[in-house]
């Protein structure tokens, strides 16, 4: 009995080691590489802002120049997002709406909206989601060119009927076996571009 409890006592104190060294090195490990992994997820971002945005249209930091919208119901979160602001010479250029469709088929979906100040988009990209491969993941532009159809786009073109997917009488072309990943970031994008037309100046201030 003895023996018994003896071995279950060393058992323990092994598997708080192992427990303990391993925290130890996801720990050291985390710590190593947060910044290389922030970095990235920079310049990632700063990427796609330029692909909406082509650095010969401004010449100010479009990645410090930034300030933050909160709107749950056009932008699609309670939170803050990020706005950055593209100005050539001062003047405003564009911004680059970090928004969220809410309602993607597997949950949030976030986008990057980029709008000349005239309220024309210059395009929209999608930063992350959790669409299903090889139905919803179409929206990712390696996937297919359906998310670059957005420029040029307004809110008067189309008109309001026409912000839909077609299967809902809008213009916008749906996916085979997929409307809900197409029909939420229609709706989203669309909203980004009211809550746009409605504090234009204020987020340039």
């Amino acid at each position: 009995m003895n023996n018994l409890v003896r071995n279950m006592i060393i058992s323990s104190l092994l598997l708080a080691l192992f427990a303990i060294a391993g925290t130890v090195l996801v720990s050291f490990t985390y710590d190593q590489t947060i910044d290389r992994i922030n970095d990235n997820k920079r310049r990632e971002l700063l990427r796609i802002v330029h692909v909406l945005i082509a650095p010969s249209e401004h010449n100010n930091d479009i990645f410090t120049d930034t300030t933050t919208a909160r709107n749950k119901d056009l932008l699609g979160t309670p939170k803050p997002v990020t706005v950055y602001r593209a100005r050539m010479d001062g003047k405003p250029v564009a911004v680059v709406i970090n928004s969220v469709a809410p309602d993607g088929y597997n949950g949030k979906i976030e986008l990057l909206v980029g709008i000349y100040y005239d309220g024309t988009l210059a395009g929209v990209r999608v930063l992350q989601h959790n669409e299903t491969p090889g139905l919803g993941d179409a929206i990712d532009e390696q996937r297919s060119d359906w998310i670059t159809r957005f420029k040029g786009k307004s809110l008067q073109n189309p008109d309001k009927k026409g912000w839909a997917v077609k299967r809902d009488g809008g213009q916008f072309d749906q996916f085979t076996g997929a409307t809900i990943t197409p029909r939420a970031i229609v709706k989203a994008v669309h909203n980004t571009l009211r809550y746009y037309q409605q504090h234009r100046d204020n987020l340039y201030e």
